[in-house]
């Protein structure tokens, strides 16, 4: 494993991809086909073709999403993989956080099922011979219905299989029940001439859903895992340790082992803070490079998961997303972005940006902006901001528009996660395995290059990675010539380099002024008096200006002017004559 190319980068950017779409080249999927019918992408299709692409967009680790076996409607059975019932699995090919076995592999992903540890390890050494790290998913909060490790459940020590089930809750138990109750799907999720799924009694659904009565809205397809918090009396059972936290810790370890980079922990806020907090040492004092990167969505909760859990990152969804999600459709306000990293402030460094991921709509889909160049603007901000790590969604770069229906995942703006499907955007881009761009629209082209020059900026400029950050918005809401509603300017600075990086969410074309203060200047270590040069690292643009003139008031002609085209950005290095 090489670390030093891990250790050298303090600022993480990550690409996240499903290898089930990522490399499955099917031209025409049908609605609701089968993997016979569909295809579906394989560990073998991330071959060193696609890697070496992804590594051009200025990538240093990559997220393998859904590679843990799962609930599937496909049959394995002759290699000794339990079949499960498909009332309590979403779509074809199952959802990849209806975990089966944590230790054992998704075997859609193998061209050879038997073989799919050779093929995974292969996929990982061809990954990490590359210099990317690799991170992987960790759930914690619930399984399938169906869970059950063949080789844990022989030695009488799988989840579930020591429970006293008469008892709604008990430390010991490593999930919670309704004794006296069977589960009762909706009616629309039974199967046609099929026996109904029988589970009795009735185990609570995974999004902490304590009813024998699971709405098609609820994560009917999962079940919550029992930490030893018993939420009817509201009571912690935390001493002694719960069978549960060495269960999941054991997880942790064995992926460690594995020669994994770090875990992307789902759904972290429905685990108890005091399982992080004694599971994350175990596993760093072992495994001291891991990253963990937990999905937290209340800010409330960020001091407590960062300082208390150990987490290296964390994800800032609720914040930055969502207000450049309204700015890119003309419904927010830039001057929140301000207030955003004032609120973060001391967690900044530590937080996980992002536009997209398999949870969110993307972004060039007819739900947010339409194309993606629209959100190129957004994504400048996403990638320069302090020093956070960064995270785009395979096809994002391409301005995936995830049109049309796949199967259970409907028409709604969302790279499908439950069926056989493929990314239209990548399959031109893949070419039959050759990963280049001669198949790929103009619009595609141009979008990919812009982000490969962002990415690969933001990897190897020392100000993006650990420089200090400035916030100009205070000093351009007055001023005429920029509208502080729809622009968002910032310095990112260090003693080598400095730079300028101005943001509009602006429809049209303008020509803008930021005004640059005169303590930014003595904060730069600059002549407030000095004429400088600015150059725009993406496009080679380059300007003259005195930096006295970016502080004084003299009718609305201060500042540095620019033109900026619609949804555009400029990122100006500032060069000392």
């Amino acid at each position: 494993m090489n670390y030093n190319n891990l250790r050298g980068v303090q600022k993480p950017i990550i690409y996240q991809l499903l290898p089930r779409l990522f490399g499955n080249a099917c031209p025409n999927p049908v609605l609701n086909g089968t993997i016979e019918q569909n295809g579906c992408g394989k560990f073998d299709d991330i071959n060193e073709q696609a890697l070496k692409s992804i590594k051009d967009l200025g990538v240093s680790h990559i997220w393998l999403t859904g590679i843990l076996q799962h609930a599937t409607q496909t049959d394995y059975s002759k290699f000794g993989i339990p079949n499960q019932h498909p009332s309590v699995v979403k779509g074809k090919a199952g959802s990849p956080y209806a975990v089966t076995n944590f230790f054992d592999l998704d075997p859609d992903l193998a061209k050879h099922p038997e073989n799919r540890w050779k093929e995974f390890e292969n996929c990982r050494n061809r990954i990490q011979s590359l210099g990317f790290g690799l991170i992987i998913d960790f759930i914690p909060n619930h399984t399938a219905r169906q869970y059950r490790n063949d080789e844990r459940h022989i030695q009488g020590k799988d989840l579930g299989q020591q429970d006293d089930n008469s008892l709604a809750f008990s430390p010991k138990n490593n999930y919670y029940y309704l004794p006296k109750e069977h589960l009762q799907l909706p009616e629309n999720l039974k199967v046609p001439g099929l026996a109904s799924y029988l589970e009795n009694p009735a185990k609570a659904t995974g999004n902490d859903c304590f009813s024998s009565l699971p709405s098609e809205n609820d994560w009917y397809e999962t079940v919550k895992i029992n930490y030893g918090l018993d939420y009817q009396r509201s009571q912690k059972h935390f001493d002694p340790i719960p069978p549960t936290w060495n269960y999941m810790l054991d997880v942790l370890i064995f992926w460690s082992e594995k020669g994994i980079d770090g875990f992307r922990c789902d759904m972290v806020e429905m685990v108890p803070v005091e399982f992080w907090a004694w599971s994350i040492p175990q596993v760093k004092k072992r495994f001291p490079n891991v990253l963990f990167i937990g999905e937290v969505y209340n800010p409330p909760l960020y001091d407590q998961f960062l300082n208390e859990a150990g987490f290296d990152y964390l994800y800032d969804k609720v914040d930055l997303y969502d207000q450049l999600c309204l700015l890119i459709q003309g419904k927010g306000d830039a001057q929140q972005i301000t207030n955003i990293w004032q609120k973060q402030e001391g967690n900044r460094s530590r937080m996980l940006r992002f536009l997209e991921n398999h949870d969110e709509q993307r972004l060039a889909s007819d739900f947010i902006a339409g194309k993606g160049a629209k959100a190129l603007s957004a994504m400048a901000i996403t990638a320069c901001f302090d020093q956070s790590a960064v995270m785009i969604y395979a096809g994002q770069e391409l301005g995936e528009k995830a049109k049309g229906e796949a199967g259970f995942s409907g028409e709604d703006g969302k790279t499908t996660i439950f069926d056989y499907w493929t990314i239209p955007s990548l399959n031109r881009l893949n070419n039959n395995g050759l990963w280049n761009d001669s198949n790929l629209l103009a619009d595609e082209k141009l979008l990919r290059i812009t982000y490969s020059k962002l990415l690969n900026f933001c990897l190897t400029n020392s100000a993006i990675q650990l420089g200090a950050f400035y916030d100009l918005q205070f000093a351009n809401t007055q001023n005429g010539f920029y509208k502080s509603d729809l622009n968002y300017s910032f310095l990112r600075f260090c003693e080598v380099e400095k730079q300028v990086v101005v943001c509009s969410f602006c429809d049209s074309e303008q020509w803008l002024r930021v005004i640059i203060p005169k303590d930014a200047w003595h904060e730069l270590k600059l002549s407030p008096e000095g004429l400088y040069q600015f150059q725009d690292e993406i496009t080679g643009e380059k300007m003259e200006a005195f930096a006295q003139a970016t502080y004084e008031s003299d009718g609305g002609s201060s500042g540095l002017l620019m033109r900026m085209p619609p949804f555009g950005f400029k990122i100006w290095k500032i060069i000392e004559n």
